[in-house]
């Protein structure tokens, strides 16, 4: 939201409209929600590919001599561990462990790094990496008016990026970016994206976003590609077993309570804000196992949705955190955190209280979909 209380707009806004997309209000921005049929737009990122303007998300710029230490103390995970050209999902947590947001960490050079937040935190990332800038040699930069980003996603995305560029992105591991032109836009190529298919993520000058996209298009019109918005996006993210802030990332949870504890490098050498509550929290998950992120898959039609009850035996035993009519499996599926005794696949006995009524669900393990490399 900007100042006076107004959406903001991205780069693309004309554009999507011009399409005929229905635009939502998304963490103060102005997004496009579908521009069709949103199991048409699944089903393309599925099988072919599908565009995505993704530019709401929040990029911070690190830079100077401790940037790498000052992320190091900042965030959960080992930042200076990345190399040049790599990224790193991670996230940052408040001194009680609680998650503030999950992140990818690009490193851009020696002593540059780019953040990426997701929008609905990006200033709350920013107000604590300035914060927490404080004594290190480096310098915090807010740069989310400096790009747009549009993501390409799906199995035909390497074809399609490839006739536009001749960077190369057959050596483009996942998780790796590396600067590029597109169709003669300069811009930073990543191999990351939201939807559980091999993609890329551009992220280019805002002047440059509709020129960039409109080429895509054009390269993508033999392949299938179709623009996508972001219920699509929510609806493939889930099937793949990814998490969404808000959702099942929240502050009063901590990245072992998220079954993420992964993420949290304790040998990395100094203090990190939150050290010793996720050294609690990771102590006590292995003692008393916390509620576990599980998948549910419906028997029935009815959709589940965040905050509805998970039972058994007529107790509550979770919540859904995530829910909605998967596209691939033809059914209704979530994401809920469940007791640990109710979390193994195939536990029977386990519904979900929809209105009144317990539908019976499947527990099985997450993903939901995994795409065939």
């Amino acid at each position: 939201m900007s100042s006076t209380g107004e959406l903001r707009h991205t780069a693309l806004d004309a554009l999507h409209r011009s399409l005929g997309a229905t635009m939502t209000d998304f963490a103060g921005w102005d997004m496009p929600l579908r521009y069709g049929s949103e199991r048409d737009e699944h089903t393309a990122v599925r099988t072919r590919a599908g565009l995505f303007d993704l530019s709401h998300m929040g990029e911070i710029t690190v830079t100077g001599p401790q940037a790498a230490a000052l992320l190091d103390f900042a965030l959960v995970g080992n930042i200076g561990g990345v190399k040049p050209g790599r990224a790193r999902y991670t996230m940052i947590c408040r001194a009680d462990g609680g998650i503030l947001d999950d992140l990818i960490v690009y490193r851009l050079g020696e002593t540059e790094y780019m953040v990426v937040a997701n929008a609905s935190n990006a200033q709350v990332v920013l107000d604590a990496l300035t914060e927490r800038a404080e004594g290190f040699d480096a310098e915090v930069r807010d740069d989310r008016d400096a790009y747009a980003l549009i993501a390409v996603q799906g199995p035909e995305s390497p074809g399609i990026l490839a006739s536009l560029t001749d960077a190369d992105l057959d050596g483009l591991k996942y998780y790796a970016g590396l600067p590029g032109t597109v169709a003669g836009v300069p811009a930073l190529i990543a191999r990351t994206g939201y939807t559980g298919e091999d993609g890329f993520e551009l992220f280019v000058k805002p002047e440059h976003a509709v020129e960039l996209w409109q080429a895509l298009t054009k390269a993508g019109e033999g392949a299938g590609l179709v623009p996508c918005g972001l219920s699509c996006r929510d609806t493939l993210r889930l099937e793949a077993g990814m998490p969404l802030y808000g959702h099942e990332l929240t502050t009063s949870l901590t990245p072992f309570d998220a079954g993420l504890g992964r993420v949290v490098k304790f040998e990395k050498e100094g203090d990190f804000v939150g050290r010793e509550a996720l050294r609690e929290a990771a102590a006590r998950a292995e003692q008393n196992p916390p509620r576990v992120l599980v998948g549910l898959v419906a028997e029935g039609r009815r959709v589940p949705r965040a905050g509805y009850a998970v039972v058994a035996g007529g107790e509550v035993i979770g919540e859904v955190t995530s829910g909605a009519p998967s596209p691939t499996l033809g059914k209704p599926i979530a994401m809920a955190y469940v007791d640990a005794a109710h979390a193994a696949p195939g536990t029977p006995g386990v519904g979900v209280d929809i209105r009144g009524s317990h539908e019976p669900y499947e527990v099985v393990a997450l993903p939901f979909y995994k795409r065939q490399k």
